[in-house]
């Protein structure tokens, strides 16, 4: 297993500052906002996206201050995102552990979320990164309608192939495809190689949702997310989408019906997963996975040998690669 600590070897240093003004930059002087920050930062990810964003522009040269400021700013939209994903959700997880809802309910969790949202926009416009802030507002933009795509076709269960694509490409691929635009931006690249590295993030997105789609089939449940989830949340991943157009109609009849009603049957959804795994919907979608994976990989092709461009080829493994 690749280990992300040999990935950020080239931004150590650019990373350990990173948090010192991340932290900084979500302080206040409300005891509770501070306690619910405090609580954040303590359970922090793996930090992929600010990891694209430095190594995105150190592709190109050195880090510049535009480079934190992306970097702050994408962590803020990104962990007030998933704030307000576990209020509609439900969930009272989040990696492992109490989801601030769970903790201090929904109203205050949607207000630390609209918090950190204020944040990423007052960064911006301190550092009059203006530029900065249209690349994020689009991704923030394109997230909520692929939410918003998703629930309404997962409502009727026709969510097709195509749309699947484009829902992800809106709700994951747009965020990851913001940090590598965004640290080609603050390495002042040209318009075309922003381009590049905006499409090599898009690629790169895709290949990292369809790998969390695929944590439900695998042996090893320690992950982010409880095995079966989102048979819990009636979503219909491309393993799914895939199966339903070559099963039985029997079969199909199993795969709605455990959606629809059977979605806290343990065994049902075990009998789903056998269904999808036999007719080869597993395969199936890790062949896409690494489609889009190599596509990404053809992009850094293009550019110049050096410690980053190993690390974010590193990266790209890492993602299709990783068990949680």
């Amino acid at each position: 297993m690749i280990d992300l600590k040999k990935i950020i070897v080239p931004i150590k240093n650019e990373m350990d500052l990173f948090e010192k003004k991340f932290k900084e930059s979500i302080s206040s002087d409300v005891a509770i906002i501070d306690k619910i920050m405090h609580y954040i930062v303590k359970r922090k990810g793996k930090q992929i996206r600010p990891i694209f964003v430095f190594l995105s522009a150190k592709l190109f040269g050195n880090i510049s201050n535009s480079c934190y400021s992306a970097a702050s700013l994408i962590e803020l939209l990104h962990t007030a995102t998933l704030i307000h994903d576990d209020v509609v959700d439900e969930s009272n997880l989040r990696r492992g552990v109490f989801s601030i809802n769970a903790v201090w309910k929904n109203k205050i969790a949607v207000l630390i979320g609209d918090f950190l949202l204020s944040k990423g926009l007052l960064l911006s416009v301190k550092n009059k990164e203006y530029k900065m802030l249209g690349i994020m507002s689009k991704a923030v933009e394109q997230m909520s309608e692929g939410e918003l795509l998703q629930m309404e076709k997962s409502r009727k269960l026709n969510i097709s192939e195509s749309d699947y694509y484009k829902i992800i490409r809106k709700k994951t691929a747009a965020l990851i495809s913001a940090c590598c635009e965004s640290g080609a931006v603050a390495s002042k690249q040209c318009d075309t190689v922003c381009e590049k590295m905006k499409l090599f993030g898009e690629y790169a997105g895709m290949a990292f949702q369809i790998k969390d789609d695929l944590f439900d089939y695998e042996s090893n449940t320690n992950i982010g997310k409880p095995q079966g989830i989102d048979i819990k949340d009636k979503k219909l991943t491309l393993p799914i989408i895939y199966s339903l157009n070559r099963v039985s109609y029997n079969q199909k009849k199993i795969i709605i019906n455990t959606i629809k009603k059977d979605y806290d049957n343990d065994e049902k959804i075990v009998e789903l997963y056998n269904i999808v795994k036999s007719c080869g919907g597993v395969e199936y979608s890790k062949k896409i996975m690494k489609e889009y994976h190599d596509k990404a990989i053809n992009i850094l092709n293009e550019f110049e040998n050096n410690e980053a461009k190993n690390s974010l080829n590193l990266l790209l493994k890492f993602i299709i690669n990783r068990q949680k």
